[in-house]
């Protein structure tokens, strides 16, 4: 599989959302769909939520436009829902609020000697797809998480912390008490 580019070249890019993929292929413009990375979006006990024994939560929201990629949402996903099973067992609910629609392409252009006769460069530039994003507004939410007690509250905004440098541009982490 070949190497990602950086996700700079993305992030905080204006973009309009790329998504037509249509079951008749005529009015697809998307003709292959990556697959999503994202194995699941909501984690923990629901029902003890659903009951109110967590009365705590911890929202990550994002202080800017951004587009954030499925691979950075399952790396941050994976290591969260990790580090709070360890530590809470079963005590917790875990949920990824974005769900990515936009489909990135890439014009992919060769380097080294002799590839000059092989490309296009910006002739035909349209690109393929090569992964999905999720567009962010100002103020959007990322991940929630809900626990039963003050420690385990502290130990929460910490993970949050850790996942900062996996994200684009910069987040907030909010805090609510419900009765």
């Amino acid at each position: 599989m070949a190497s990602l580019r950086k996700a700079t070249a993305y992030s905080k890019k204006i973009v309009v959302p790329f998504t037509r993929v249509s079951k008749k292929r005529q009015k697809s413009y998307i003709k292959t769909v990556p697959h999503q990375k994202i194995v699941k979006f909501t984690m923990g006990r629901e029902d003890l939520y659903n009951q109110g024994k967590f009365p705590h939560e911890l929202t990550v929201i994002s202080t800017e436009k951004v587009q954030l990629r499925h691979n950075a949402l399952e790396a941050c996903r994976q290591y969260i829902n990790k580090k709070v099973e360890t530590e809470l067992v079963g005590q917790y609910v875990f949920r990824v609020i974005p769900f990515p629609h936009h489909i990135q392409r890439e014009n992919k252009m060769l380097t080294g000697a002799g590839a000059d006769r092989m490309q296009t460069g910006m002739q035909l530039s349209y690109g393929k797809s090569v992964g999905k994003a999720a567009i962010l507004k100002k103020g959007s939410k990322i991940f929630f998480v809900a626990v039963p007690n003050e420690r385990a509250v502290h130990f929460t905004r910490k993970v949050f912390k850790q996942i900062k440098a996996k994200l684009p541009g910069k987040t907030k982490i909010l805090y609510e008490f419900k009765k």
